[in-house]
């Protein structure tokens, strides 16, 4: 999606901000105390009975995803490999893929993607390209003269794990909400029922499920959380008379009814993952038994009442600042084998239709090479694997592979095209968030977008 730079000055932005009154924390945690109104107004229009689920795969440490999807045809291409240098991949390595709507037709996808290569041919899988953190449009004229439209941290892990994963990188640090929990905690009411938290994690507690009103349900490839002490009858029933115990101290009654749920979810989790088991082969690798369990617990929504589910997974690994080459082909081995065996297992449970994988990253990374490998960058590109994902097509702007060019803010780092919040967005809308709601998940939307008029800005939903 092109951007239209709308030149905001740094007094209009301050002005817009503080307007919003997105330039704190304490102002997030306020806009989620609406859930309930929102919520509540949502449930008139908002279908029960149904089943949708996110999967957020997230590559820490940053991808260099300009050799995951990469230019194939040969003028795009020559390009790519006089800019990339040592680290660029032969054209007779890459695996063909076209797509219409960009500067060229011909791209390749990293050559131990061979999974990814079917799916995306098979209409399942697309790419969004050149996508990052972003404030409000602009250009790269503007990103060396108004400080107060960079992100904060910009080229930092820590700050871009923060930033796409709240998509308020105005923010540097705190406690705000990510908006994988922002968009829960609107959506709460689709499980009324439910038996664990909308917000599953496989990697332990993370920002992009961290809300102000809801929890994260943590889980293992070994599925429930270990409760060694419970299994003991005696220390259960020391546990059980603590915890039904009424405490004039609201603290320690809260912090009692907590754990009293905590105990209650993972015992029904345990026992209805019992009966979810699937035929399905998964490598036996990180991310291949991350993604069985949570096939596992997608198999299981029935007995857990479950009709909305948010996934995370986080896999490391991805700075590679030297042999960015070997690493990318035992990392992309993985994924591959993994995200592949993962669509077979949703086919088999009935529901690849309803589940969307999608790709995260704290950035891409420099399209020169620092001699061994890449270094920190900003805009790259991600991929989404689902039924209902109008697959088949390359989405957003791919950039050209220069160094120097209109996109470039230096050394190869690239202005992104898209922004996150347009990503979320899409995702979000597909999921359930009403086009009234989307500006409480994503509070710098309208910098982009109207979400009213515009609530599917990129169109790779269905």
């Amino acid at each position: 999606m092109k951007h239209t730079s709308k030149a905001i000055s740094r007094r209009r932005f301050i002005g817009q901000m503080s307007c919003a009154g997105v330039g704190a924390t304490s102002m997030l945690s306020s806009l989620l105390t609406l859930r309930l109104t929102a919520g509540a107004a949502g449930a008139v229009t908002q279908p029960t009975g149904d089943y949708k689920a996110l999967v957020c795969l997230f590559l820490a440490g940053g991808n260099d995803s300009f050799n995951m999807l990469a230019p194939r045809q040969i003028d795009a291409y020559n390009d790519y490999a006089t800019t990339r240098e040592i680290i660029a991949l032969p054209r007779t390595d890459l695996l063909p893929i076209s797509s219409d709507g960009q500067p060229f037709s011909e791209f390749g996808l990293h050559p131990r993607l061979t999974r990814l290569q079917s799916l995306y041919n098979g209409g399942k899988a697309a790419f969004l390209a050149n996508v990052g953190t972003m404030i409000a449009p602009m250009s790269v004229a503007e990103y060396r003269t108004n400080q107060d439209l960079i992100p904060r941290g910009l080229f930092s892990h820590s700050d871009q794990q923060f930033h796409w994963q709240t998509v308020v990188p105005q923010l540097r640090g705190g406690r705000p909400s990510g908006w994988g929990a922002r968009v829960a905690e609107l959506l709460d009411h689709l499980n009324a029922q439910g038996q664990i938290s909308m917000n599953v994690s496989l990697s332990g507690l993370n920002i992009f499920q961290n809300g102000v009103n809801s929890n994260t349900f943590s889980a293992s490839p070994a599925g429930a959380p270990d409760i060694r002490a419970y299994e003991d009858p005696v220390e259960k029933l020391a546990i059980d008379s603590l915890m039904a115990e009424q405490y004039k101290n609201l603290y320690q009654q809260g912090y009692a009814e907590r754990v009293r749920n905590g105990i209650d979810q993972t015992e029904t989790f345990a026992s209805a993952l019992e009966g979810a088991q699937l035929s399905t082969v998964f490598p036996n690798s990180p991310t291949g038994n991350n993604l069985r369990m949570i096939a596992n617990i997608i198999a299981a929504r029935g007995p857990l009442a479950m009709n909305r589910q948010i996934f995370y997974l986080l896999r490391g690994g991805w700075d590679a600042h030297t042999k960015v080459l070997s690493s990318q082909d035992t990392l992309f081995t993985e994924i591959d084998a993994a995200v592949g065996a993962f669509w077979d297992a949703l086919v088999e449970i009935g529901v690849e239709n309803q589940v969307t994988l999608f790709t995260a990253s704290d950035f891409a990374r420099t399209l020169s090479t620092n001699g061994q490998g890449s270094d920190h960058a900003w805009g790259g590109n991600h991929f989404m694997v689902g039924g209902a994902v109008q697959g088949g097509r390359v989405y957003g702007e791919y950039p050209p592979i220069l160094i120097d060019s209109a996109v470039d803010v230096g050394r190869g780092r690239l202005l992104p095209s898209t922004s996150v919040d347009l990503y979320a967005a899409e995702l979000a809308s597909w999921f359930g968030v009403a086009p009234s709601d989307l500006e409480l998940v994503l509070p710098n939307l309208r910098n982009f977008i109207n979400p009213i008029s515009n609530p599917c800005p990129i169109g790779f939903m269905s």
